[in-house]
This record gives structure tokens, C-alpha cells and sequence, in this order.
């Protein structure tokens, strides 16, 4: 029996831990820098809330490049994911950086999560929150 392709998603930060090393063996996967995105971070409302906010999720979807820049990560990575699939590959890492691993990053994460879980549910996926460990207990997925 074939086992399940697993999709480990991170989100990071560039100044505290860095890239996410890829724990499967595989040598990594997708990085993508979310620091081209307009910060939610500098706005004093945002500061303390997260990706997983809906302030900061209204913000993201609203005012800054984030749903152009989620459909051609979407783009992307389906192609990678389709093929892992027929191929019977069991492991890919997505990670999602920005400064301080707080709001574009997780909000990206999150996005990618739900995106990949509607179109890809033979995958597992799993969500790693790296500097916001405390929303990781409910962003993993059940698969």
C-alpha cells in the first residue's frame, strides 16, 4: 500500500530562525519570501495580532499584493504536488518567510493549507507555525 504524500507547510522568520531545514531527508522545497508584501507589522493595531487574525487577514486580502502573490504560489506548487502524487512521492516542504514570522508568513501558510486540503485531499497536510508556536496546536490538519 502506497503511503499518503505528506506537505509540511512553515512559516518562518528571516532575522530569528531562518529557512526551516527539511527533516524528511529530501534535501528541502519551496521557499517563498514573503517580504514583498506590504507589512501588517507596522500598523499599531496589527502589531500584536497575527496572520491568523482576521484584522490582519482583511488587511492582507484588501491592501497589499497578497492574493496575486498566493495565486501564483498556488500556480506553482499544484504542478509540483499533482506530479508528487502520480509519482508516489510521500514528501514536500512549502515554507513562507517574512520578518518576523508573525503575520505575512502565517497568514500565507494558513492560505496555502486550505488551498491544498480543497484541491489535494489524498495529501496530509501540516502546518508548522515556527516563531508562533502557539498557534500550531490547531493548524494541523486531522488527515
Amino acid at each position: 500500500m502506497q503511503n499518503k504524500l505528506i506537505i509540511d507547510i512553515h512559516s518562518f522568520s528571516y532575522k530569528k530562525g531562518g529557512i526551516p531545514k527539511d527533516d524528511s531527508g529530501n534535501g528541502g522545497g519551496f521557499v517563498f519570501d514573503c517580504r514583498g508584501i506590504l507589512n501588517p507589522g507596522r500598523i499599531e493595531e496589527y502589531k500584536a495580532q497575527t496572520g491568523n487574525d482576521v484584522g490582519v487577514q482583511d488587511y492582507l486580502e484588501t491592501k497589499t499584493e497578497m492574493p496575486a502573490f498566493l495565486k501564483s504560489v498556488q500556480d506553482l506548487i499544484s504542478i509540483n504536488i499533482k506530479n508528487y502524487l502520480e509519482r508516489g512521492f510521500e514528501n514536500l516542504q512549502i515554507n513562507f518567510g517574512c520578518t518576523g514570522g508573525q503575520h505575512r508568513s502565517v497568514y500565507s501558510a494558513i492560505k496555502t493549507a486550505a488551498f491544498i486540503q480543497q484541491n489535494f485531499p489524498e495529501a496530509d497536510v501540516r502546518i508548522h507555525h515556527d516563531e508562533q508556536l502557539h498557534l500550531n496546536l490547531s493548524s494541523i490538519s486531522d488527515n
